[in-house]
This record gives C-alpha cells, structure tokens and sequence, in this order.
C-alpha cells in the first residue's frame, strides 16, 4: 500500500520563505518610491536631516506590516499618508523646531565663500541647479507655514496631481474638509507672497 503521507511544504511555500519574499518585494516597491517620498519630506520636515528621519521612521512602520502596504492600491498614497502622519507627530514633540532648520546654510554655501565660490552661471548657462535649489527652498519655507493637513492636500493636488476626491480619500477626510483646508492653505499661500513682494519692493 503506497504511503497516503502529504509530503513536506517545499521550502518556496514555508513562513519563512514567504515572509522573505514579502520583504524582499515591500524593499522593492518602497526603494522605487523613496525619491518622491524623500522630496515631499523635505517639504513637510523642513531640512533634509528631519526628511530623513522621517522616511526611516516611515520605512520602519510600513515595514512592519509589509501586506498592507503591498496590497494597497496606491502604494505611494498608502507610504505618502504614513510620512505626514511621521512628520506631523515629530513636529508635535517638538513645538519650538524651526522648520527650515538647516537650509540656511545651503544659502550661505550658494551666497558666497567656499570651494564653489566663483562658479555662478553665466547669462543663458546652466547655473548648476541654484535656481532649482532655492526654488525648493521657498517651497519648503511656504509650506512651513501651513498645518501638516493643509500642507498634505497641497502636495497632493497642487504637486501630485491628485483630484480633490483622490487626496480626501489619501487623507480620510470629507471632500468638504479637504477642500477648505486646501481653499485656507492657497489663501494664506497667496497672501504670503504678497506680503514677500511689497516687502522686497520696500527695501
């Protein structure tokens, strides 16, 4: 009589080898994303030092359940929703950080002093990403200003091309409520740069 024992799982099929592959997909999908991830940390932490923190305190949360994140339909959003919430908490332990901590020594390398003194661009040549760079860094000034809700429906309709429905949904909120929030951010966006330009044109 032949011998009716099921055979052992192959090793492709045990726990093990499975919860290795989930990983090994999850690093995967995360590290594809982690550029544009990385930008809008930038955004809502302030400096890139805090940006990072912030994507490895995300990374380790999402990593902990790698399933959901996986078999989200939007991963992006899914992490995207993970990093405000990251920021937003870190922002609440401490009250007092300034939000463009950092950068301002980015602006005093590019004023003047230093190995790369000297190299401004040259009227109609590539001005080796200065424009680019202090472009990024009003960006981050001006969303600084805003409430991390405020600041993550801009993002995501204004930067990321969601519709209003889309980032409601990203942000579990009412679509009312993420349109106002995003009517108060634009408003206060606007009034920001009024107030910068009667200032400059003051001086």
């Amino acid at each position: 009589m032949a011998d009716a024992r099921p055979s052992p799982p192959s090793s492709s099929s045990s726990p093990s080898a499975a919860s290795s592959a989930a990983s090994s997909s999850f690093d995967e999908v995360f590290c594809g994303l982690l550029p544009r991830l990385y930008r809008r940390a930038v955004m809502l932490a302030g400096s890139r030092q805090s940006a990072e923190d912030v994507v490895h305190e995300a990374y380790l949360k999402l990593a902990a359940r790698p399933q959901r994140f996986l078999a989200h339909p939007e991963p992006y959003a899914y992490a995207f929703t993970t990093v405000l919430n990251v920021a937003r908490d870190a922002y609440r332990r401490d009250r007092r950080q300034v939000l463009v901590d950092g950068l301002e020594g980015v602006e005093e390398a590019g004023a003047g002093g230093g190995a790369g003194a000297g190299l401004g661009a040259e009227p109609g040549g590539w001005d080796g990403g200065v424009e680019r760079r202090h472009a990024e860094i009003e960006a981050v000034r001006l969303l600084g200003r805003l409430s991390h809700r405020q600041a993550g429906i801009v993002i995501l309709v204004d930067l990321d091309g969601y519709t209003l429905d889309q980032a409601a949904k990203i942000m579990k909120v009412h679509r009312g409520t993420a349109a106002r929030h995003r009517a108060r951010a634009l408003d206060r966006l606007r009034a920001y740069l009024v107030e910068s330009e009667h200032g400059q044109a003051g001086r």
